[in-house]
């Protein structure tokens, strides 16, 4: 028999995170909050150890409580899957059962595409003590297994959570994975960093910097390719005339 805290079970775009038979409400509810940094809100707790609903998750999910509140508790893991199309297990064991073994990233790629085409699916994570039996597995249509150190391989519950949660973020495209912070100024122009460039020239000549003479070129040519290599900024630009100018003074005021 299943039973549900929410009103009805909703059809969502994202997979359902299936928690079998957990044995610490403090990982519920630190699972919770894994999911929800990453947007999933769709959780079934199956058969939790000390009952539910669990005070101790409560506490530890802070802001994501209303997973909690709208999860659904289910007493055995068929009918948590009843209504599902899919369902990964996810292990870090060798299971001698013959099925498709996904990393994380390509299983939530995989997700994505079923999810899109209006199939639900499902993700199972195991006890902490040991995991997913393989009478567990053996309802899933695949294994994701987690690349981690052979000699050290289990993973916290929240912890693998939070990993396939973020796999499922990098699925829908929403992860920048490199972004400049502009501090309030933009990237210099060509116009500016040529401004730059002559004005070191300059000075750099009237110093006596490009010596001897038939190497002049060759190293106005370096300094203007170091110029265009250098990802610079209009602050960067201001900082680097006034470094000159000063520079220019104090020579001038000896």
């Amino acid at each position: 028999m299943t039973q549900t805290t929410s009103s009805s079970v909703q059809p969502a775009p994202i997979p359902a995170i299936v928690l079998v038979r957990p044995q610490m409400g403090e990982n519920i509810g630190a699972a919770a909050r894994a999911m929800w940094n990453f947007g999933l809100d769709h959780m079934r707790v199956v058969a939790p150890r000390d009952g539910w609903p669990s005070q101790s998750a409560v506490a530890m999910a802070s802001g994501a409580g209303r997973l909690l509140d709208e999860a659904q508790h289910c007493d055995d893991l068929p009918g948590a899957l009843s209504d599902c199309d899919f369902t990964f297990a996810t292990t870090a064991r060798g299971r001698d059962l013959t099925k498709p073994v996904y990393s994380p990233e390509a299983a939530m790629r995989l997700a994505a595409e079923k999810i899109a085409a209006g199939q639900r699916v499902a993700v199972l994570f195991g006890p902490e003590r040991a995991g997913l039996e393989n009478e567990d597995i053996a309802q899933a249509n695949a294994i994701v297994s987690v690349p981690v150190n052979p000699k050290f391989a289990s993973l916290n519950l929240a912890q693998c959570v939070l990993l396939m949660s973020y796999e499922w973020m990098r699925a829908q495209g929403e992860v920048t994975h490199v972004v400049t912070e502009m501090a309030g100024t933009d990237w210099a122009k060509g116009a500016e960093v040529d401004h730059l460039a002559r004005h070191y020239e300059e000075r750099l000549e009237e110093a006596g910097f490009f010596y001897p003479e038939h190497k002049t070129a060759s190293m106005k040519l370096n300094l203007r390719n170091m110029w265009s290599r250098m990802p610079l900024t209009r602050a960067d630009v201001q900082m680097l005339h006034g470094i000159l100018r000063q520079m220019v003074r104090w020579k001038n005021k000896g």
